[in-house]
Formats: structure tokens, C-alpha cells, sequence
């Protein structure tokens, strides 16, 4: 348990701790007799997974897990730690810890993750492939298939998203409720779990993620400076990493590599000569710098494709006798008005128009996977806009954005192996892990206030989360299922013209 880790036991300074934690009992009130000196006295209980079992509850999670990043995270900790027992809690939020502190979406690495702890680098690609795979395809057809048609608003596809929303919500309320009462066992770990959610809330920047978990964990190194922590069971859970270290090290050279390579080779060359090259650049640039993932990549991504500095394009394709005002036309789609970019598709202002992107995320947030799985949509649109075939640019967007968290993630898990065992890293796990337990608190509320905005009818919204959370909390319906219903409450409020 956690609390062990802050607390040493009367007979000595040392304490032993299980190397994944103690594994909870089903029922989460159950250790709670257990006072603050009190040694775990059961093996963390991790079951192994057969090629049939992954393969299956992957390919369910990936056409059914609706709601954002979140509420992906309280999908795998009902699902593989609560009922499968596939890691501990301690295990799955050192995990949670190392998606937010590297770049790229957190519920995607904890995927692949997650598929390499049980049959390695191979179980590994076929979770996270599985995963990503529904909303891929299905966001790919249709910014092939209907990108101009969805160039407008789509009013019972907003009714669909709010109830996705509200029960996705409810999902992360849930989580964060089990992962409190699970990992902040201590009042310093509920204090710092508390901090986190309140500056992440209050300065949602980039880096304040990684931040907060970084001081965190500082904050119980220097508390827990005098313990010596004697780690048991090493090998519970985590015999598999995937990559050796010197795999994991190519796997980092790999990735800034490239992300030097195209800044330089961008910054030499112009869009009309090579599209899909800046279009590569600009993903993957973005999904270098991004921690956390979801709704943290889109203004980024709204600056590369719709508020595209387009000056040059402009005067190299419009005729000069439009004399277009560049200062104030500049996130227009096609700045010509028509009269140079429909006799030569190459000629567009920005990449593609506002509501073309607004359109995406929408039917993006309706989709099952992770919301980075809104690339294939972009893909499809920016280049059928700038006469690509579609295919090309599908691939190119989604695997720039995609490609640096994945290859981040397979790096560090065989470095994470060694360095979870040192003191060092167990005097800061505590605080690591409590402020990771904090980020998801600040989500629960900025995801609802977001989605009581954005709601069109933001009193129902608030009476499906209501429901939402008493089926997967107290009534403990399955999470897709859940999910499910929030949409079709969705659509029944939309319908009935509720408020």
C-alpha cells in the first residue's frame, strides 16, 4: 500500500513494500482495517493474460471506448486492475504517471504499455493496434467520404456528443474516486493530489502536467529521506518491457532525429513544393511537444491547418488586381475567393476551413479511441483540398501524430524497469503518483464545466453524468455500456428539445 511508503514501521526505519503494491480486494472498503503500521501481509495478485483474452477485451475496448482520454484511463483501471487483475493500482499509476510526463497521448501509451506488461513487444502492438484501429478507419472514410458534407453544423450529432460526453465524465469522476481512495492513502498524498488538481485546473499549460508530478515527487523524496525502502517482489507484473535498453535508446535517437530532421529540412523548402512534407512536420512537431494528449493537441493543431500563415502562397497563386488585405483575410480558407485556387488545387490559404475542422472534432469526440485518431480526419481533408489522394494523406498526418508518443513509450519502459527499483525513485513514487491522481481530479472539472458550455442542453447534460456515474459506480454496469447509453440519452434529449 502506499501509505506504507510515508509511514515506517515502529521496529525499525526500514519498510517492505511490494514491488507493485498491494493488490486491493474487490471490495474497496475492505482494507480499510488495516492501520498505519500495518504490513501487507498477501502477494500482489497479477494474473496472467491468454493471446485470446487480449486480443478480445482490446478489440471491445477499441469500438466502444467513447469520452476522450480520460475516460479511456477509467476504462483500463476498471477493467484490467479491478476485475481482470492484470497489474496493481500501484503498477497501472506508475504507468499513468509516465504517459504525462512524456510527450504524446497518455491513454495510447498506457495501451500499448499495458499490452507489453502481459505478452510483450508484440502484445504490445497488437493492443495498441487494436485499440486505435475502429476510430482510425472510421475517421479516415469519413474525411474521404464527407468532408464537404460535414462543412456545416450537424445538430443531432451534437445531441450524440453531449451524452457521450456527460457519461464519459462520469467514467473519470469514478476513476478518480478509486484511484484517491486507492493511492492517496495519507493526508500528505491527499494534500499533494489536491495541489495538482487545483494548479492544473487554474494554469492548464503543457508543462504543468509533467510539473506538478515532478514536484510531487520531489516533495516526497525530501519527506521520506531518512527511510530505507526494502522492495519485494520485483518481478510481480512487470517481467516484461518490450525493448532492452539499448532498443530503447535507439528508439530516442530515433525520434529526435526526425524531429530535427524535418524543422530543418521545412524551414528550407516551401508548402507548394513539398506539401506533404510540411504537412509531416507540422504533426509531428505537434506530437512531440504535447503532454497528456486529447484536448491539449487541438489549438496546436487549429494554428497548423485552419490559422495557416499563408501570405506566400497567396502571392505566388492570386491574381494581383484582387488586392486582398493578407493583414486581415489570413485564417481564410481559400484567401483567392476562388479565382486562383480552383485552377490549381495547390492554392489554398490554410490547409483546411475552420468549420471543416470543427465538423471533424465533433464526429472526432464521437468515436471510439483516442482522440488523436482525429489526424486520419484531418489527413483526409487537408489533402483532398490540396488535390492529394486521400490515402497519402491519412497516413502521413496520422503516423506524424502518432509515431513520437508511441516510439517514447516503448523507450522508456525498459529504463522504467531498472529505475523503479532504486530508493530514489520509491521515496518519490508517493508523491509521483498522488499528484498523477491529482491531474485526473482537475479533469473530472474541467471536463464538466466544458461540457455544461458547450452543451446544448447543459441541465440535461448534468442529469445524464448523474446517471452515468450511479450505473458505473454504484450499480457497476460496464463501462461501454455506459458510454453507450449517455448517447442515446444524447439523442433522446436532443430530440425532445430538452434544456
Amino acid at each position: 500500500m502506499l501509505r506504507l511508503l510515508l509511514i515506517p514501521s515502529k521496529s525499525s526505519s526500514s519498510v517492505d513494500v511490494p514491488q507493485n503494491g498491494q493488490q486491493p480486494p474487490l471490495d474497496p472498503t475492505a482494507s480499510a482495517a488495516l492501520d498505519d503500521d500495518s504490513l501487507p501481509v498477501d502477494t500482489p495478485i497479477v494474473l496472467e493474460a491468454t493471446w485470446k483474452e487480449l486480443i478480445r477485451y482490446w478489440f471491445v475496448l477499441g469500438w466502444t471506448a467513447f469520452g476522450g482520454p480520460a475516460a479511456h484511463v477509467a476504462m483500463f483501471q476498471k477493467l484490467f486492475v479491478d476485475k481482470l487483475r492484470w497489474c496493481t493500482y500501484l503498477v497501472f499509476t506508475e504507468l499513468l504517471m509516465l504517459g504525462q510526463c512524456i510527450p504524446g497521448p497518455t491513454s495510447t501509451q498506457m495501451g500499448f504499455a499495458l499490452g507489453v506488461l502481459k505478452k510483450g513487444l508484440s502484445g504490445g502492438l497488437v493492443s495498441g493496434i487494436l485499440f486505435q484501429g475502429p476510430g482510425l478507419l472510421i475517421l479516415a472514410i469519413l474525411g474521404w467520404a464527407a468532408a464537404r458534407v460535414l462543412d456545416r453544423d450537424i445538430e443531432w450529432l451534437n445531441g450524440v456528443v453531449a451524452g457521450l460526453a456527460a457519461a464519459g465524465i462520469a467514467l473519470v469522476a469514478s476513476a478518480s474516486v478509486a484511484l484517491t481512495r486507492n493511492i492517496c492513502k495519507t493526508r500528505l498524498l491527499q494534500v499533494l493530489a489536491t495541489a495538482a488538481a487545483v494548479i492544473a485546473y487554474y494554469y492548464p499549460k503543457p508543462w504543468t502536467f509533467p510539473a506538478c508530478i515532478i514536484a510531487g515527487g520531489i516533495i516526497t523524496i525530501l519527506v521520506m529521506r531518512k527511510n530505507i525502502i526494502n522492495v519485494s517482489d520485483a518481478s510481480v507484473g512487470v517481467d516484461r518491457l518490450g525493448f532492452n535498453k539499448l532498443g530503447g535508446g535507439a528508439l530516442i535517437l530515433l525520434w529526435v532525429a526526425v524531429l530535427v530532421a524535418t524543422i530543418v529540412t521545412t524551414a528550407q523548402t516551401e508548402y507548394l513544393d513539398q506539401r506533404e512534407l510540411h504537412w509531416f512536420s507540422a504533426f509531428y512537431r505537434t506530437g512531440s511537444v504535447i503532454f497528456g494528449g486529447g484536448q491539449v493537441v487541438l489549438p496546436m493543431l487549429y494554428n497548423d491547418v485552419v490559422a495557416a500563415d499563408c501570405l506566400d502562397q497567396a502571392r505566388r497563386c492570386c491574381p494581383v488586381e484582387l488586392n486582398v488585405d493578407m493583414a486581415t483575410n489570413t485564417t481564410m480558407f481559400e484567401i483567392c475567393d476562388g479565382a486562383g485556387a480552383e485552377s490549381n488545387p495547390g492554392c489554398k490559404c490554410s490547409w483546411m476551413s475552420g468549420n471543416q475542422f470543427y465538423a471533424g472534432l465533433a464526429i472526432s469526440q464521437a468515436m471510439p479511441g483516442p482522440l488523436f485518431n482525429f489526424a486520419a480526419y484531418l489527413g483526409a481533408v487537408i489533402a483532398q483540398n490540396a488535390g492529394v489522394f486521400a490515402i497519402a494523406g491519412i497516413a502521413i498526418c496520422w503516423i506524424a501524430l502518432f509515431s513520437p508518443g508511441i516510439l517514447l513509450i516503448f523507450a522508456i519502459l525498459p529504463f522504467w524497469g531498472s529505475f523503479r527499483k532504486w530508493q530514489l525513485y520509491r521515496r518519490a513514487l508517493p508523491g509521483l503518483n498522488s499528484t498523477a491522481v491529482g491531474l485526473i481530479i482537475a479533469s473530472v472539472f474541467q471536463l464538466s464545466l466544458n461540457a455544461y458550455i458547450s452543451s446544448p442542453f447543459p441541465k440535461t447534460s448534468i442529469c445524464i453524468g448523474i446517471i452515468a456515474f450511479a450505473a458505473t459506480d454504484v450499480l457497476k454496469i460496464p463501462a461501454p455500456l455506459v458510454v453507450l447509453g449517455g448517447a442515446v440519452l444524447g439523442v433522446l434529449g436532443w430530440g425532445a428539445d430538452m434544456v
